[in-house]
């Protein structure tokens, strides 16, 4: 199996969620002109459960699996690999069939009592399937990403997303003559279909690849596994601990706003709405660079284990220092893009340019969520994960705390829920920054972080004056995507005048770094 180097893991794993991305896109943009706002907003009211279910079943397992099988690999201990592997799949198929029934039983009642839109049923019931699916994989991407082997994970979420985009237009359609729920229950289906696909790729995977016989003697290689469970525990359940409060934040989130939104004197196929055009289309465009700072984390989990394990104190700062600055710059150019052009981006994708003051607000405050993943990471690399859920659960606490007391003042609304989320963004983020420099004396150089601000907003200022000035005799759309470029093309520009990226990162890039 072929282990990548940090820089060439995280490429793999950025190009695959580029791509990822547009197709996830394509996904939504599609969803949003056949179901409209208030079909997503149905849609994304299922999502929420949809994550608590998956990180209740994961139980920070695939953390886990990655951080010790790295461990393991460091020693070449094979058979240890095995049994990481046995126990990680009892566990996770026993709650699988847990919490799937769970869900048959309490599906009605989420959506008849905590959402206010009892049509939300059909797309829960239409999340189900998707438990056990994504607990197997969820152990297979673990094993992949801690023998640091990235394209595993990288193909399968374009398998993934291809299956989805290809079934989501068919199965919306089929379902919409019985009502726009079944239609969103419908969407939920192909995202269940491309989640199944993606396992099947990584079953073929690791059955081809593995080194060792799995199926044989299965049982008996659990049995008495009591300090794998323990290693494994150690590690997953203050893992899931953070992502618990994170998903449970989420889970109640809809049920906030859309109580907050009544208060505030909102009808209910309004409040629908709204939270449709806030989580279904502001809050994706805001997170597109996410899936850079993923590829970063995912990357980096394994890295940090082996050099801690190493005691490489210098090798741990550097990837630290060499992770964050990437997230910066790629972060960097995207709040220039979603603040600047929020209008023309909500109007081309989805035709809701009364999306674009939500967008504009948030987009500033979208820096600190480019950066949480990888300090998250760190944390958890580091064996510090506990400390990284008592942040996560203070952050959930408040930001839950600010949509109740914004969304439901009748002069803010749901733009109020729009501020609290990145209240949410921002003190997770300074809380894990502050954890990170307490425990390992890590600390970020003003200067490169200045030269970045200053290059945001004087790109920033060229993006608004080219808007205004330039292309006018061209399209909408094709205006738009002129001034985008120019407006890149400046941003990468400064990027290299600036110094901010070094010549040694350059020539491990695959293709600039033949010509260095």
């Amino acid at each position: 199996m072929t282990k990548q180097t940090f820089i060439r893991g995280t490429l793999i794993l950025i190009a695959a969620g580029f791509i990822t991305k547009v197709l996830g896109f394509i996904n939504r943009i599609v969803m949003a002109r056949m179901l409209g706002a208030e079909g997503v907003g149905l849609y994304m009211m299922a999502i929420p459960t949809m994550l608590l279910l998956l990180t209740l079943t994961q139980l920070g397992l695939p953390v886990a699996i990655a951080k010790l099988v790295a461990e393991a690999e460091a020693i070449g201990n094979r058979q240890r690999i095995k049994k990481i592997l046995a126990v990680s799949l009892a566990i996770t198929g026993l709650l699988s069939i847990l919490f799937t029934a769970a869900m048959f039983l309490l599906a009605p009642l989420i959506a008849t009592t905590m959402l206010t839109d009892t049509r939300a049923i059909f797309p829960l019931f239409a999340v189900i399937p998707i438990v056990p699916i994504i607990a197997l994989s969820s152990v297979l991407r673990g094993y992949f990403q801690g023998r640091q082997n990235m394209k595993p994970t990288a193909y399968a979420q374009v398998i993934e997303q291809i299956v989805r985009i290809t079934l989501v237009a068919v199965l919306t359609a089929a379902f919409m003559p019985f009502g726009l729920e079944y239609a969103a229950a419908g969407a939920m289906l192909s995202a269940i279909c491309g989640e199944f696909a993606s396992l099947l790729y990584m079953m073929f995977l690791f059955k081809s690849q593995k080194t060792f016989r799995f199926r044989r003697r299965f049982f008996s290689t659990i049995k008495g596994e009591r300090k794998t469970l323990s290693d494994l525990l150690h590690i997953a359940l203050p893992t899931t601990g953070s992502r618990l409060i994170g998903t449970t934040a989420l889970f109640f989130e809809p049920i906030v706003v859309a109580q907050s939104l009544a208060i505030a004197g909102t009808m209910t196929v309004v409040a629908t709405q709204q939270y449709g055009l806030l989580v279904g289309y502001v809050v994706p465009l805001l997170t597109l660079p996410t899936f850079i700072t993923y590829s970063l984390s995912v990357s980096l989990l394994p890295n940090l284990s082996e050099a801690a394990a190493n005691k490489q104190t210098v090798l741990i700062h550097h990837r630290l220092e060499q992770t964050l600055r990437i997230g910066f710059l790629s972060g960097g150019i995207c709040v220039v893009i979603l603040y600047v052009f929020a209008s023309e981006l909500m109007t081309l994708m989805y035709n809701a340019p009364h999306a674009a003051p939500m967008l504009q607000i948030m987009a500033p405050f979208a820096l600190f969520l480019y950066l949480q993943g990888p300090l998250q990471a760190a944390l958890q690399a580091l064996n510090y994960a506990k400390v990284s859920m008592m942040n996560s659960l203070i952050g959930a606490v408040v930001k839950t705390g600010a949509i109740f007391a914004l969304a439901s003042n009748a002069n803010l609304g749901i733009m109020g829920a729009a501020l609290a989320i990145v209240i949410g963004f921002v003190l997770v983020t300074m809380l894990h920054f502050a954890s990170i420099a307490k425990t390992t004396g890590f600390a970020i150089h003003a200067r490169p972080v200045i030269k970045l601000l200053l290059l945001i907003v004087a790109t920033a200022y060229i993006g608004i004056q080219t808007e205004t000035h330039l292309f006018h005799s061209l399209s909408y759309g094709t205006k738009a995507l002129c001034s985008i470029t120019i407006t890149s093309l400046v941003y990468i520009a400064g990027i290299f005048a600036l110094k901010l990226l070094t010549k040694e990162e350059l020539r491990r890039l695959p293709i600039i770094g033949k010509y260095m």
